[in-house]
């Protein structure tokens, strides 16, 4: 295409424009079966016309802009479906993204579905309250940690966005059970949400979430402590079929009724996160081992009664397991290891983290070795058992490309990969 060019097509001693030949529906049929997104670009180069319809045909665009560039933007990107505005935490620019581009936006850019605005700081519910009424076909939002955001500005977005099936709020301190009544009552469709650190959130708002919110695929409670195992329960009751993650770091106020009701009712669990969790026993441990024959990701890192007994377990009957942390498990010894020794056991276990486990010895880190062939990454450090020298005399031989975390007799750090 790059050869061919503007002029073609060539027939017996003159030139034609291709363009004259193509029309602008029969180039984009080219356009859409290119692969690649240099090839695209490519595409743009050939002539101003085919640049513009280069740009009418993008879908996805990350930028930084003010209201004239967006303005101009939305004119030549007519179809875009995303659009990120995101701003790193650790490098924004003044101002930023403001509620003046929020309302651009919310009527220039009116076929977005995905919109991306983490660490914007500087925008406000007026912001919210323009997209809420321009982008009625909005399907994703990601606010996280848009501090100044409430429920007033983010419950015009579900009132005008019912179609919407993810929002990330992490770090949206402001934002209360009032939002998860909205989102019940608005957005049937949700698949998504991200609350981490939303401590205003209770077991009376997941309540309410979820009489209309049934489909929830993924949801992100870490560090709201004020969510219990009524509201747990509930949540895996109502979307025991379709919940798949669910991340409850940090919810101190669990108990075990939280995973028995997991282990009875969700069947489809893929990923869990109970670190922090310090009442969860040894018991219900079991039975989500049990019962959790999907579960790829773990962790439990300072549930303080794992017992090797619930470890085993979990090592044993947790098939799919990929992904295990039981750091700080203070009480876990090398006997937990042992159902791995079964004649013909092999586990597809890829990642296991075992930091500040005291009890764990060079013993136990051989046992896993032998039965976890596929490990990527294995964090032995603070374990004072485990040492560099230990595992060499042992003659440990660690899977190749396998990463370890260990510290030496002189508690240095060392990485072995």
């Amino acid at each position: 295409m790059g050869e061919i060019g503007e002029k073609g097509i060539a027939g017996e001693g003159e030139e034609t424009c291709i363009n004259e030949r193509l029309r602008d529906d029969e180039l984009r049929a080219v356009l859409v079966k290119l692969e690649t997104d240099k090839d695209k670009e490519v595409f743009g180069l050939v002539c101003k016309k085919w640049l513009y319809l280069q740009s009418t045909e993008r879908k996805k665009l990350c930028a930084r802009a003010g209201p004239h560039m967006l303005r101009k933007m939305a004119a030549r990107f007519t179809r875009l479906k995303d659009l990120d505005l995101s701003q790193s935490a650790s490098r924004s620019f003044y101002p930023g993204v403001t509620d003046s581009d929020l309302s651009v936006i919310a009527t220039g850019f009116t076929a977005l579905r995905l919109l991306k605005l983490q660490n914007c700081k500087g925008i406000t519910d007026a912001g919210m309250v323009a997209i809420g009424s321009g982008l009625s076909s909005l399907q994703s939002l990601d606010v996280s940690y848009c501090r100044k955001l409430t429920d007033k500005g983010l419950s015009a977005v579900t009132d005008g966005c019912h179609d919407l099936k993810s929002l990330h709020l992490a770090g949206c301190r402001f934002v209360t059970d009032t939002l998860l009544k909205s989102l019940s009552k608005n957005c049937h469709n949700l698949e998504e949400l991200g609350l981490q650190g939303c401590t205003n959130i209770s077991d009376t708002g997941l309540t309410a979430l979820v009489d209309g919110c049934k489909h929830i695929k993924h949801l992100d409670v870490n560090k709201c402590t004020n969510v219990g195992d009524l509201g747990i329960s509930i949540i895996a009751e109502a979307c025991s079929t379709s919940l798949k993650t669910l991340k409850l770091l940090d919810c101190y106020k669990l108990g075990d009724k939280s995973i028995f009701a997991l282990a009875n009712q969700c069947k489809n669990l893929e990923t869990l996160i109970i670190g922090g969790c310090r009442d969860i026993s040894s018991d219900s441990i079991k039975s989500l081992a049990a019962t959790s024959q999907t579960l790829k990701i773990l962790r439990m890192d300072w549930c303080l009664n794992v017992s090797d007994a619930s470890l085993n377990c979990i090592l044993s009957q947790c098939s799919c397991l990929e992904v295990l942390d039981i750091g700080c498990c203070e009480e876990v010894t090398d006997a937990a290891f042992d159902g791995l020794q079964n004649p013909g056991f092999h586990s597809g276990l890829k990642v296991l983290k075992v930091s500040n486990c005291p009890k764990i010895t060079v013993l136990g880190i051989s046992m896993i070795l032998e039965a976890c062939r596929s490990l990527e990454y294995l964090d032995v450090r603070s374990c004072p058992n485990v040492t560099k020298a230990g595992c060499e005399e042992a003659g440990l031989r660690f899977p190749e490309g396998c990463k370890i975390q260990i510290q030496d007799q002189t508690q240095t750090r060392c990485v072995i990969s």
